[in-house]
This record gives structure tokens, C-alpha cells and sequence, in this order.
């Protein structure tokens, strides 16, 4: 996908990591399926020590580019967190936006990104509502494979709290050729 255009993406923070994390105090985040970096480095401008992790090696290369003025606050990492999870218990925010986790027997990836929320940190997950997804067949997607934040809140446990399990208008407009008027966001608090 990266390889196909210069920019793939505006270059802003997403609009839900916006409203949802500017009244954290800044520590340790992770942002899942970072892409050219924008909520990495949004994070990171703020006081975030930050873990950004894509698959692509383009998008990295594009994210740390743009790293003006974050030194030493973001480590670019190229790793499939699908098969790979992140470290226990390591990260205050574990930021996924727009990420395509496809729900599989057992949850070992979910869970390996659960896990790897601090006690006392923040999940944030959010991505389009399915009324604005349609399966291709031509492609072999179908929306309904991947985990929807309602999913997620079902599996979190006592271990949790669910502050917000919605589905809202979009902040910006969608990336062009979509037609995504509404995300789904999930912010849930381990316990401490």
C-alpha cells in the first residue's frame, strides 16, 4: 500500500486519539500499526515516550522523516504484533487505530495487546463503524471478521473499566475514495 503513493495519509493525528488522550499525563505509549506516524509523533510532541509499530518498512522510514523535534521520544520498530505481542504490562497507552485485527480463535493477538497495558493505563481502540464497511467478495473481506471495540469491551473482564464503547461521527473527512461518516471507539482502564 505504502509503495503505491508518495503519502498515503494527511499527516494529522486521528481525531479520536485527540479528544480521548489530551487530558493524559504523558508516559509510555504504544501505537499499533503506526503508518507514516502521525499519532506517534502527536504523542511524542506532548511528552510520550512512544513505541511506534508497523509492518511496513516504507511507512516507518516515512514516520521517523517526519520525526522533527521528538528525539529520542519514539522508537520506530517494524514488527508483526499479530504473531509477535508487545512486552506485559509495559505501556500507559496502547493506541490501535484503524488496525485490521482479525478475530481468530483463542484471541492471542487482542490479548497480547491487552496484556500489554499497564495497570492504571489506557486502551484505546478505535475504527470505521461497520455500517460504513461492506464486504467485497472480489477481495475476500468481509468487515465482520475483524474485532469491533464492543467485541473487545465483552472480553476485558473485572480487570477493567469501559469509559467509552460508542459509535460517533467522524472529526475530519474520510481518506479519499471511502465513504466513512462514522468510527467506533472503545477506551477502557486497567485497574490498578
Amino acid at each position: 500500500m505504502y509503495g503505491s503513493r508518495d503519502r498515503i495519509f494527511s499527516g494529522n493525528p486521528n481525531g479520536v486519539l485527540v479528544a480521548e488522550t489530551i487530558g493524559l499525563p504523558p508516559g509510555r505509549a504504544l501505537d499499533v500499526g503506526c503508518g507514516e506516524g502521525a499519532d506517534a509523533l502527536w504523542l511524542a510532541r506532548r511528552g510520550w515516550q512512544v513505541t511506534a509499530v508497523d509492518i511496513s518498512g516504507i511507512a516507518l522510514r516515512r514516520a521517523a522523516a517526519a520525526a522533527t523535534g521528538t528525539e529520542g521520544r519514539v522508537a520506530w520498530v517494524r514488527a508483526n504484533l499479530t504473531s509477535t505481542p508487545p512486552p506485559t504490562g509495559a505501556f500507559d497507552l496502547v493506541s490501535v487505530h484503524y488496525f485490521p485485527l482479525m478475530r481468530r480463535p483463542g484471541h492471542a493477538a487482542l490479548r497480547g495487546l491487552l496484556d500489554a497495558v499497564a495497570p492504571g493505563g489506557t486502551l484505546l481502540f478505535a475504527t470505521h463503524a461497520l455500517s460504513d464497511l461492506a464486504p467485497r467478495q472480489e477481495e475476500g473481506f468481509d468487515p465482520a471478521d475483524y474485532y469491533q471495540p464492543d467485541d473487545i469491551a465483552q472480553l476485558l473482564g473485572p480487570a477493567w473499566n469501559v469509559l467509552i464503547n460508542e459509535s460517533r461521527p467522524r472529526a475530519a473527512q474520510p481518506p479519499a475514495g471511502t465513504h466513512h461518516t462514522h468510527d467506533t471507539v472503545l477506551r477502557a482502564v486497567r485497574l490498578p
